[in-house]
This record gives C-alpha cells, structure tokens and sequence, in this order.
C-alpha cells in the first residue's frame, strides 16, 4: 500500500516548531544575560548607594545590602552639598539644551535649505571639528570668558558647553529640514513670512522627533561633563555640578564609597526620567535623520 503524499512533510511540522522555538529561547537568554552584564554595575552603585563604607568592600558583588543605609543619601544631599550642586547641573544643562538646539537648529535650516557660496566649506570645517580633541580649545575658551567676565559663572559654563561644533545634532537637523516639502515654505512666503518666521512657526515645530533627539544628546552630554565645569568653578565651589561634586567624596587619605555611590544613583535618576519620557522621539529623530 503506497504513503500518503505529504505525510512526512506533516510530521515534521512539530518538529520544526519545537526548533523554532527552543532558537527563540536560546536567542532570548542570550540577549537576557547581555543586558544583565550591561545594566549590572548600574544595579550595583545602586545597592552600594544603601551600604556602609565596610559592606561595600565585604559585599564583593552581592547586589542586596545585609543592612540597609538610607541615611547615605541624606549625607549625600546635606552634608555633601548636593542640593546645590544639583541645582547646578539644573540651570547649567537647561541652559546648554536651550541655546544648543536654537543655534544647530538655525544652522541646519541654512546647510539645508539654502544654497550659498562655500557650503561645502563649512559642511567640511564642521566634519573635521570632530577630530579635535576637547582638551584642545579649553585654553582659549577659558582666556575668552575671562575677558568677557564669564569665569567663575553659570553662564560662562553655558556658553562654554554650548559653544563647540555639536556637529552630529546639525547634521541630524539639516538632514530632516531637507526631506520636509519646500510647498511648506513657499505657502508661509506667500502669506508674508521671512526666513525666521518661517524657521519659528513653520519648520521648527515640524522637527519635534529631531529636537528631542538632540535635547536628549545635549543634555546627556552636559549633565556628565566634568572639565568644563571643574575649570570654570575652581574659586567658585558653590557653582559645581553634580559630576564636580562627587570629589567631595574623595579624602587626602579615605573616600566615603556609600556616600559617592549615593551621590552618583542620585545623580541618574533625572537622566533616565528624562531619557524614558523621550525615548519615543529620540529613536524618531535619529531613524528619520538616517532614513533620509
């Protein structure tokens, strides 16, 4: 008696099903054990954040506190000066977010939509500006704001971290404003705007994804900066940021480890606030800027 046709391809089905899915598995403890290892030490400073001093050295990796020391932060906070350093890095990175994503947004509408002598130029000189080392134009931008009388000012620290190429965040802009309709902007012509108006009313509300994407960049940035802020507070300890008050922490001859770990767990919170509030428009910006 002849085999039914197709009979062995049916019973393989649930053989293939079952390989299918023990590869999804496989795949997805995988990606489960890279993520532990790439969130661990995060997962540690946090739990180290609640020790004492001993327990962070007797610990080893252990992420559960035997005993729990919630004062840390309240060290942290009070006795280590962190309700103004925290204010700080407020002003300072609000500010930095402002003027940066006004300037690249300005300068990415021109690479964009204007063509001028030297564009290419330009486009060139900011491209190589990434290949200078920050360490290179403290020097000047330190002689600078000291002539200007911005040393030793939240505003000078502004300036300083707003001022350099942030040649990712033009590129990002230019690259959206040069998929958007140019009918956009002929209709706000027609009704009589001028190339700032049309910028305000017209394309910068259009570029949403992209200015949250590059608010998220810069503030990153100048949340975590170290040098420029630590230069521009050397007389004026009352102005540091949160990264420049951790070395109050740090001793000649001892480091307080459960107050530094406190002090940095208190310093990511607003930047993964912020980052989950705007992770939607950040992956928007940047598949929107490479797509196009």
């Amino acid at each position: 008696m002849s085999a039914v046709p197709g009979a062995g391809r049916v019973a393989n089905r649930p053989a293939r099903r079952t390989s299918r899915r023990l590869g999804v598995w496989l795949q997805v403890l995988i990606l489960a054990v890279i993520c532990l290892v790439w969130i661990y030490p995060l997962l540690w400073i946090a739990s180290a954040s609640f020790k004492s001093p001993l327990e962070v050295f007797s610990g080893g990796l252990g992420l559960l506190p035997q005993e729990w020391h919630p004062e840390n932060y309240l060290r942290a906070w009070r006795d280590g000066g962190f309700s103004g350093y925290m204010l700080n890095s407020i002003l300072v990175t609000v500010g930095t977010v402002v003027v940066t994503v006004v300037r690249c947004a300005l300068a990415g509408y021109a690479l964009a939509r204007r063509d001028f002598v030297g564009r290419r130029v330009v486009i060139g000189i900011l491209v190589a500006t990434l290949f200078a080392p920050a360490g290179l134009t403290i020097i000047p931008v330190v002689e600078l704001s000291d002539l200007l009388g911005l040393l030793d000012t939240r505003t000078g620290m502004v300036l300083a971290l707003s001022g350099g190429g942030h040649v990712a965040a033009v590129l990002l802009y230019a690259g959206f404003f040069r998929r958007i309709p140019r009918e956009l902007e002929e209709a706000a012509v027609i009704d009589g705007a001028g190339f700032l108006r049309t910028f305000v009313q017209v394309m910068l509300p259009v570029a949403r994804p992209v200015t949250a994407t590059v608010a998220v960049m810069t503030l990153l940035s100048s949340w975590n900066n170290f040098f420029v802020p630590l230069v521009f507070t050397f007389s004026r300890p009352d102005l540091r940021t949160l990264s420049v008050g951790m070395l109050a922490f740090r001793g000649v001859n001892s480091t307080d480890w459960s107050g530094l770990a406190a002090a940095a767990t208190l310093s990511l919170i607003p930047i993964l606030l912020v980052f989950f509030a705007l992770q939607r428009y950040f992956v928007e910006g940047v598949a929107g800027a490479v797509k196009s």
